[in-house]
């Protein structure tokens, strides 16, 4: 299973569309518009899992550069970020 980093969305992609975009291309799992905690507004970024890696990576390259809804898309893979470095927050500083 590979996870896309999709980005310059508009404010009229919500998750359907994003899914359908990328289905043309393999079975989607998941596909999530980031919304704005306080507004509930496309934040303009999402992801999408697809089950079949090779699936993914037809989409990324097909995908990275087109337009959706009138934006041209940034797709590309998400990177890990679990066990990354970095404080987000807890811990001291002292």
């Amino acid at each position: 299973m590979k996870k896309i980093f999709v980005a310059s969305l508009s404010w009229d992609t919500d998750d359907y569309s994003l899914e359908e975009a990328f289905a043309a291309f393999g079975k989607v799992t998941s596909a999530k518009v980031v919304l704005d905690r306080e507004s509930g507004r496309s934040r303009g970024f999402g992801f999408v899992e697809m089950e079949d890696d090779a699936a993914a990576e037809e989409a990324i390259r097909e995908l990275d550069g087109s337009e959706l809804d009138g934006r041209t898309i940034v797709a590309k893979e998400a990177e890990d970020r679990r066990g990354g470095g970095g404080n987000r927050g807890g811990g001291n500083r002292w």
